[in-house]
């Protein structure tokens, strides 16, 4: 419970007020059957008079009215409480997110966090809005009415001892049996949101492959299995109604054959008669309202478990343990020392294997090597995207870990290989790299970039808007405006992880001309898999299966290092 009070507090008036509005209409429930029963008591008798019925129904209106208020205002409150607990939930679970590194993403998986965000969120306001309009309203129904039925006729409420313990095991074992099935209903929800969106964002690639047939199947099966897993929890639901239903005829049949010849006899009057059943059903009824109550419970239980995975899962990367906080990459020297990194901490095999490496301030630097040699991974590590199981990264000689976050991730920017625009216009995109930049600093980042010229041709220049994922650009523009995305923050190190790959000789060309004039002061690491894209830089990496295999300029390395020399022969054969 601690863990939900933090979103309660702020709303206690609303947590209170539902509940005790509720407490009004159960008191009109209750009165009202005995003011029906004078009435039928007085007409049975032949008493029955204009002013006394009068009176009675002014009463019965009065009541109603009252029970209206009551119902309206335990409905408001209660949605009120309910919608801003949800809504401060939210936020919080996507706050936390937004601190996960890439290892506790891949724990939970993306449409499972989505699922969470919403479905799982919605579950508990739904459940919050129901328990505030019925956590006092059904039992103080029940009891209300058991009080007054036991005061019209004690003999008759021994009906109660076989009806209620029979409903109250009926209630327990359903609980029991649908809590795991909401749970699993809810996994699979994860699994639909995440077929679906996966599907969405390659859309382009199962079109190009023709692969729409097999996406449908993909989809129908998970559509299935949650249509199923859901209708087996629903079951539960659905057998409840018809027991509840049987108890409650049970229970008044009983009462109706136990009662009738007490009325017979004259030692009950028929309005009393009339009002015990009515307790009867309003006492079931109750019960009812608590089952349901409890149904609800299990599976907002099952949602609020998923939701506090979230909130309490630690991000495996953080800058609690920070020295130097305060401390800004001044300079950009980066030097890598004995780095060992494994993407599965159980696994033998490194990704990284042992990396030393120092790169001078403000130097150009190109990486080359094999797809999947660690390339990525390697440069990944300097923003601390991930960290490393051994060794250290120094920036500027102070360990990366010793920075804050948000400090590091300032002073460097990466255009990560598989580049990412978000919807809104072109100069919201590339304000990502910095809010406050003028329209003339982004247009100068962009005519670095060589996309300044391509987007003065669209007729609204920098506020066309672009649509989710800049689907609406070709690739080499979307690179474009990638860096000049990351040029605006005018950062110490500028990372191009494979980023100019869509882009002709001729432009890239242009770019490196830019970073050589305009970028003097910042470090460059470029990686590529274009000899080309890097024979001009200060220093090249060379890099196989984890590790550094060379070190040096373009005409040091074709002199001593034969994997760099085949690299070179092979794509200039190619381009001949």
């Amino acid at each position: 419970m601690k863990n939900w009070m933090k979103y309660v507090r702020p709303y206690l008036p609303y947590f209170i007020l539902g509940p005790l509005c509720m407490i009004i209409e159960v008191i009109g429930e209750v009165v009202m059957p005995r003011l029906l029963a004078v009435i039928i008591n007085n007409a049975n008798a032949g008493t029955l008079t204009v002013g006394t019925s009068l009176g009675t129904m002014a009463l019965m209106v009065l009541t109603a009215v009252v029970m209206m208020a009551g119902g309206v205002g335990g409905a408001y409150f209660a949605t009120k409480a309910s919608v801003n607990f949800a809504a401060d939930l939210r936020s919080d679970v996507y706050a936390k997110i937004q601190t996960f590194s890439f290892a506790n993403i891949d724990k939970f998986s993306t449409g499972s966090l989505v699922t969470r965000l919403t479905n799982d969120v919605t579950q508990l306001q739904n459940f919050i809005g129901m328990l505030l309009r019925m956590t006092l309203r059904a039992p103080g129904m029940m009891v209300a009415a058991l009080i007054s039925a036991l005061l019209l006729r004690p003999s008759l409420s021994t009906v109660f001892a076989v009806s209620i313990p029979v409903l109250l095991g009926a209630v327990g074992f359903l609980i029991y049996k649908s809590f795991p099935r909401f749970q699993a209903m809810q996994t699979k929800v994860d699994a639909l949101n995440s077929t679906v969106q996966e599907n969405v964002t390659n859309v382009r690639v199962v079109k190009s492959f023709v692969r729409e047939d097999y996406e449908v199947k993909k989809f129908g099966k998970a559509n299935r299995d949650l249509k199923d897993t859901a209708r087996s929890a629903i079951k539960i639901m659905i057998f409840m109604g018809p027991v509840m239903t049987i108890c409650m005829n049970a229970t008044i049949i009983a009462v109706i054959l136990f009662g009738g010849p007490i009325v017979i006899r004259g030692d009950m009057p028929v309005g009393d008669l009339s009002a015990f059943i009515t307790y009867v059903t309003q006492i079931l009824g109750s019960l009812m309202m608590v089952t349901f109550m409890f149904m609800g419970m299990s599976r907002a239980m099952a949602s609020g478990k998923r939701i506090l995975e979230v909130l309490h899962e630690v991000p495996d990367i953080n800058d609690n343990n920070a020295k130097e906080k305060d401390k800004l990459i001044t300079r950009g020297e980066i030097e890598f020392k004995d780095v060992v990194f494994r993407y599965y901490k159980t696994s033998e095999d490194s990704v990284l294997n042992h990396i030393s490496l120092k790169i001078p301030a403000g130097a150009t630097v190109g990486i080359i090597g094999s797809t999947g040699c660690g390339k990525t991974t390697l440069v990944s590590m300097i923003p601390r995207l991930y960290d490393t199981d051994e060794g250290a990264i120094l920036i500027d000689g102070t360990d990366v870990r010793d920075y804050s976050l948000v400090n590091l991730r300032e002073g460097v920017g990466m255009v990560l290989q598989k580049n990412t625009l978000f919807s809104g216009s072109i100069a919201e995109n590339l304000r990502w790299g910095n809010e406050e930049a003028s329209d003339e600093e982004v247009r100068q980042a962009a005519s670095y970039a060589q996309a300044d010229k391509f987007v003065s041709s669209f007729a609204d220049q920098y506020d066309t808007i672009l649509d989710q994922g800049g689907t609406n650009v070709s690739g080499g523009q979307k690179q474009r405006l990638c860096i000049a995305r990351a040029l605006l923050k005018k950062p110490k190190i500028l990372i191009l992880d494979d980023s100019t790959s869509a882009v002709d000789t001729a432009t890239e060309a242009q770019i490196r001309k830019a970073f050589r004039e305009e970028l003097q002061d910042s470090t460059k690491i470029v990686i590529a898999q274009r000899i080309m894209s890097v024979m001009e830089s200060d220093m090249i990496v060379v890099m196989n299966d984890g590790r550094i295999t060379g070190i040096g300029t373009h005409e040091e390395l074709m002199q001593s290092n034969e994997e760099y020399r085949e690299i070179y022969d092979s794509q200039m054969k190619e381009s001949a």
